[in-house]
Order: C-alpha cells, then sequence, then structure tokens
C-alpha cells in the first residue's frame, strides 16, 4: 500500500512539473512573439523609397487600364513593360487609395512583424528549442534591417522561408498539405515577385543533392569500390599462383554481390555517427522532385505571361545591374555584421565535435556564394541560414553543455512564470 501511494505521489508530482513546464513554455512565447513584434515594428522605417511612389503609381495604372504590358511613364511610345510584381502594386495602390501613406507604413510593419514571427515559429518548430529560436530571429531580423521597405522583396522573404520549412516537413511525413503549400508558393511569388521565381528552385536543390549522392553511394561508391578491391586482389593472388586465397577471394566475391543488402546495412550503421558529414538518404526526396517539377509549370499562372521564365535572365544580361549598389559584390571589410557571422559559423564546423547535414551544407555554400556575389542576398542567407545556425546551437548544448542549458532554460521560464504571476496579482 505504501509503494502504490509513494508511486501516486510521484506520479502527481510529475504531472505538475509537466503541466508547469508547459504553461512556462506557453507564457516564454507569448513574451517572445511581443518581444519580437516590438522590435520588427522598430526596425521598420517611417520614410518610404522611391521605390514605392512608383508602385503605387503603376499599381494606379493597373486598376485603371489593367496589365497591357505598357510602360505608360516613358518619353518613348510604345516600349513595353514586364510588371514584375503586378499583385503586390496593385495592392500597394489599393491601400494608398484607401488609408494614404500612412497605411502603407502599418502595412510594411505588419509585413515585418510576420516576417520575424515566421522565422521563429519556423526555427522553433523545426529545432524545438524556444531560448535560441528566439535570440536568432533578433539576430536575422537586425542583420537584415535595411531591406525592410515597403516593396515585394518583404512578402518573398516570408515565402521563402516557408518553404523551406513546408519541404523540411514534406520530407518528415510526406503530408498532402505540405505539398499543397509547395505548390501555392510560386504562384504567389510568380505574381508578387517574379525576379525571385527562379530562386524558389534554388531552394529544393541542396535536399535532391543530397539524395543523388546517397543513392550513388549505396549502389556505386560503396559496392563498386569493394568489388574492385576483391577484383584486384584475385589478380595478384592469381600471378602468386595462390590458389587457396584466390578461391577465398572470389567465394567473398559472391556473397559481396549476392547480399548488396547487407553491405548496405553496415554502410549504414558506419553513417550513424560520422566525423563531421551527415549523409541521409530520405526516400520522400523522390516525392520532392515530383513536386518540384509540377511547380515548374506554376509560372504560367499569370497574367504577364512567360515573364516569370525570363526575366530574371534578360535583366542579367545587360550592365543595368552594375551600376545598383544593392546587387554589387559584398566586401566583407565593410559588413562586420556579416562577416562576424561567418566566423560564427566556421568555426561552430571547424572546432567543434557538431555535425553538418549534407544539405545544410549545400544550402549555406549556395547562399554564401550568393551573397558574396550580390550584397542584396545577405538576406537569403540571414533568413535562411538561421535554421542551419539553430541546428548547430542545439547540437552544442547536447554535445558540451545540455544540462546548464536546460538549467537555465528553466531559469528564464520560471522568470517569465513568476513575473506573469506578479503581473496578475497587482491590483490597480
Amino acid at each position: 500500500m505504501k509503494n502504490k501511494k509513494e508511486s501516486l505521489i510521484k506520479v502527481d508530482k510529475e504531472n505538475k512539473q509537466g503541466k508547469k513546464k508547459i504553461s512556462g513554455n506557453v507564457k516564454f512565447i507569448i513574451v517572445a512573439v511581443v518581444l519580437i513584434s516590438i522590435f520588427c515594428v522598430a526596425l521598420t522605417p517611417v520614410t518610404l523609397q522611391n521605390d514605392t511612389f512608383y508602385t503605387i503609381k503603376v499599381g494606379e495604372h493597373i486598376a485603371k487600364q489593367g496589365i497591357d504590358m505598357q510602360d505608360p511613364f516613358s518619353w518613348h511610345q510604345d516600349l513595353s513593360y514586364t510588371y514584375p510584381h503586378w499583385l503586390y502594386d496593385y495592392i500597394t495602390y489599393l491601400v494608398y487609395n484607401t488609408f494614404g501613406m500612412t497605411g502603407i507604413y502599418i502595412c510594411t510593419c505588419i509585413l515585418s512583424v510576420i516576417l520575424g514571427l515566421t522565422v521563429f515559429l519556423v526555427n522553433k518548430k523545426l529545432l524545438k528549442n524556444n531560448v535560441f529560436s528566439f535570440l536568432i530571429t533578433i539576430g536575422v531580423m537586425y542583420l537584415i534591417r535595411g531591406y525592410i521597405a515597403a516593396r515585394a522583396q518583404l512578402v518573398t522573404f516570408i515565402l521563402l522561408v516557408l518553404t523551406v520549412y513546408f519541404i523540411e516537413k514534406f520530407l518528415e511525413g510526406r503530408k498532402i498539405r505540405y505539398a499543397i503549400g509547395l505548390i501555392i508558393i510560386p504562384i504567389l511569388i510568380a505574381n508578387m515577385h517574379v525576379a525571385v521565381f527562379p530562386f524558389y528552385f534554388v531552394l529544393y536543390l541542396p535536399y535532391i543533392a543530397e539524395y543523388i549522392i546517397a543513392c550513388l553511394a549505396d549502389v556505386i561508391i560503396y559496392r563498386k569500390a569493394k568489388v574492385k578491391i576483391l577484383k584486384l586482389k584475385i589478380k595478384i593472388n592469381e600471378n602468386k599462383n595462390n590458389l587457396e586465397k584466390v578461391e577465398k577471394l572470389k567465394k567473398e566475391l559472391v556473397e559481396l554481390n549476392e547480399n548488396v543488402d547487407k553491405v548496405k546495412i553496415k554502410r549504414t550503421k558506419e553513417l550513424q555517427n560520422p566525423y563531421k558529414i551527415k549523409l541521409t538518404k530520405r526516400d520522400n526526396t523522390k516525392y520532392l522532385i515530383i513536386i518540384m517539377v509540377i511547380c515548374l509549370f506554376t509560372g504560367l499562372l499569370t497574367p504577364i505571361g512567360t515573364t516569370p521564365y525570363t526575366y530574371l535572365i534578360k535583366t542579367m544580361e545587360g550592365n543595368t545591374t552594375q551600376n545598383i549598389n544593392e546587387h554589387l559584390p559584398m566586401t566583407l571589410s565593410e559588413n562586420n555584421e556579416v562577416l562576424c557571422t561567418l566566423i560564427l559559423f566556421l568555426g561552430i564546423i571547424i572546432f567543434t565535435k557538431v555535425k553538418i547535414r549534407l544539405c545544410d551544407l549545400f544550402m549555406v555554400g549556395g547562399l554564401c556564394y550568393l551573397m558574396l556575389t550580390s550584397r542584396r542576398q545577405v538576406t537569403l542567407f540571414a533568413i535562411i541560414g538561421s535554421l542551419v545556425l539553430n541546428r548547430f546551437m542545439v547540437q552544442l548544448t547536447g554535445i558540451y553543455t545540455k544540462e546548464k542549458i536546460e538549467q537555465a532554460e528553466e531559469k528564464i521560464m520560471n522568470l517569465v512564470r513568476n513575473s506573469s504571476n506578479n503581473c496578475n496579482n497587482v491590483r490597480i
């Protein structure tokens, strides 16, 4: 009887602790959401860029004349124009026509807050860590503060973060809702910000490249390398007339060819604890490739024709980008925040026991290259790279200071819980 009572008391205590932990997590998330929202609004500039005024006029022209694919503001007659973000221009005009410039500023604040909260929630959902997700989100929004403006790019930042989230979740469970989300996003991008449409497919490439390499490792690299070694040993022993050794090697070769599955199992065990790079074959990637092929045709679901497929190519062919500051190559010595971020990435990868997924290595490497060739891509490096950095931080806590970090996180949760309780007890 005593043992039963003690066990019931223990279970009751564990349940109470679990409830307290859940309530602490909820309160921390509420506080994080409020702080991120305030921070994002504070980063939003009150002054509007010159592009905003042009956006309003283009939206007004679309509202009155429709999409005629003609430049209405040029001195030349019948000069073609592609309307690269017609839907955003039209919505911006509607907001301006109803609420004026104040309405556009408020909408920019709302989009900035949505971006910050999206980065936070995606990090939280994928990495299951509240504190790091909050701190990294604050760092990301500070890093891209110069690109928070009443422009279509603010919408596409949100859509691209969601793209990575949907890809990760689809690879986990192959649920239809994530596939639908992946199909809807390129349709929105093709109408909101056509220049980014090709980049949407770039986000698929790290996952597909990892899958291809994993398949090659399964079918070709491991098995054929071992087969060649055995054949070479057979030849060497044949030349030495070592018939017993030859027969033994031939048996090994036959066994190897007949037991491919056993070889794959052995290799899988070896890859469970790699030195630095994790190579995982995720079977759902083949369905992800099908989704990407379907999305290739979503660029046709727009009133501007085939512009999503040709706009970026035509833009890069000319010399216009060489005279625009945000398109120029980045100089790291002039960007201390970016330099520190790169040092942080390299320091964690080189000097710690953290392991990096091959797809993450491809993702960070590709985004870093884009950032160095065009400084405006620092936004995507910061936003999408935050997921990789958060994954590193979670690994570091598990390797080095798991107990200490859990204690620190518990103290933060208790602080938030106690402060909220004190606020409730205050009488006005």
